[in-house]
């Protein structure tokens, strides 16, 4: 029985250039399409996008619920809110119905506005539960998103093809960007081509076998070094057969978080273009005047040329 072809789930399948698979923020480039409003997780949805993105969502909806509340306060007329300022506008009475609907929400009641009639306290009773239960959820969202444990590794932004023991290898360079402590990672590298034949063409996945994929801390840079010998894909390729064959080096880094204690994941990749010929990194790290040491994530994809054609 013929063993099936090595697919991390991106598919063999070929219908027509990629962009890449892996953006550079980690995500999968990949948009899906015939879903419905069922398909979306509200929770998910909110721990996930960006935090300015969140607040702002909570922002409008809290001054959405204001508003509705206001404007049903509002059509009771004048006396369904008691006030110890006079009003003389309708925009004036609008806006008191709107600051009394927020401090009904928030529970703060500063008692210069009170319901004056049982249609307004009824409104009242409704929009002080709403508050309580809604406030509840944005603070099971707050904590869900400042708990959440998250992998914050930086990458070179250029991969290189470097002389490495008397031959060449595949290398890029890594450092944690964040002072929390990550234990035993592990990182693993794949190469994804596309088959050069015009006929039927078709994606293949390679993993590349590294010189170390795992090391037990993570305080410094670490160059992650796959060596091209006789066995390795890359083998005899020049950078012409890489375009040729749309290739791209992706990247999973999974290690322990000792803050959170538990498992993070980080993904990465880089396309042909990114990968620099005859060049090797310079130190990105070094002992300063106290005798401690320094890592300097800024200069993670500093590199040298050196002489001669890899």
């Amino acid at each position: 029985m013929q063993k099936p072809n090595f697919d991390p789930g991106l598919t063999q399948q070929y219908s027509g250039p990629l962009r890449r698979a892996i953006n550079a923020d980690g995500s999968f480039n990949v948009t899906r399409h015939g879903t419905n409003w069922r398909d979306t997780h509200p929770y998910l949805h909110l721990v996930s996008i960006p935090w300015w993105s969140f607040l702002g969502t909570v922002l409008t909806v809290y001054i959405l619920i204001n508003t509705v509340f206001a404007v049903c306060y509002f059509l009771m007329g004048p006396g369904a809110l008691q006030s110890a300022a006079g009003v003389t506008s309708a925009a004036d009475r609008f806006l008191q119905c709107f600051f009394f609907s927020s401090q009904t929400l928030t529970t703060v009641g500063f008692g210069a506005l009170a319901p004056a009639s049982r249609a307004a306290n009824l409104f009242a009773a409704l929009e002080a539960l709403t508050g309580l239960l809604g406030f509840a959820v944005a603070t099971g969202l707050l904590f869900g998103r400042v708990s959440r444990p998250s992998a914050r590794i930086g990458f070179s932004e250029v991969a290189l093809i470097a002389p490495y023991q008397g031959g060449l290898s595949f290398q890029f360079r890594m450092a944690n960007r964040r002072a929390n402590t990550l234990i035993e990672p592990e990182v693993t590298v794949m190469v994804m081509t596309v088959s050069p034949d015009g006929g039927n063409q078709q994606r293949k996945f390679q993993l590349l076998k590294l010189e170390r994929d795992k090391i037990m801390m993570f305080p410094m840079t670490w160059t992650v070094v796959h060596p091209i010998d006789a066995e390795s894909p890359l083998a005899g390729l020049t950078v012409q057969d890489l375009q040729a064959r749309q290739a791209e080096f992706m990247i999973l880094v999974k290690a322990w978080d000792d803050t959170f204690s538990q498992t993070v994941h980080q993904r990465y990749s880089y396309l042909v273009s990114e990968v620099v010929w005859n060049a090797k990194f310079t130190p990105a790290f070094g002992i300063n005047d106290e005798g401690a040491m320094e890592v300097h994530v800024d200069k993670l994809g500093r590199y040298a040329r050196v002489k001669g054609d890899v």
